[in-house]
């Protein structure tokens, strides 16, 4: 018997943003090989940022497994210290944030021109 999933795939298809905390302290710990007492004392830190259940059980997101990935990145492959690692990612981000504006600068530059050249006709 062939069975096609294609149609069960498209009718309950799961998305799951990454920026949804689902992952529990535990889960963390086993993905990422780090003891679940290091990863509260990176969120004492303040490097890593879990949401809290309304149980106050700590909640991770895909983004914020990334993020301590990088961290760990940074410190284990490139020697770099967590107070380093923090400065990296924050200035990383803040990169991210300059792109995104500059795309949309661009963007409106370009409807303008496009108006320009249109109505110049």
């Amino acid at each position: 018997m062939n069975f096609d999933n294609s149609e069960f795939d498209q009718e309950y298809e799961v998305s799951i943003s990454i920026n949804r905390p689902i992952f529990h302290i535990s889960a963390v710990a086993k993905m990422t090989g780090i003891h679940q007492q290091t990863l509260r004392s990176y969120e004492k830190q303040g490097i890593i940022r879990p949401a809290r259940s309304d149980g106050n059980t700590r909640l991770y997101s895909l983004n914020e497994i990334e993020r301590l990935r990088q961290v760990l990145n940074l410190v284990n492959d490139l020697g770099v210290n967590l107070a380093g690692a923090e400065v990296i990612l924050k200035l990383k981000e803040q990169i991210n944030d300059l792109h995104g504006q500059l795309n949309n600068a661009n963007k409106k530059i370009e409807k303008l021109i496009s108006k320009n050249n249109y109505e110049g006709r």
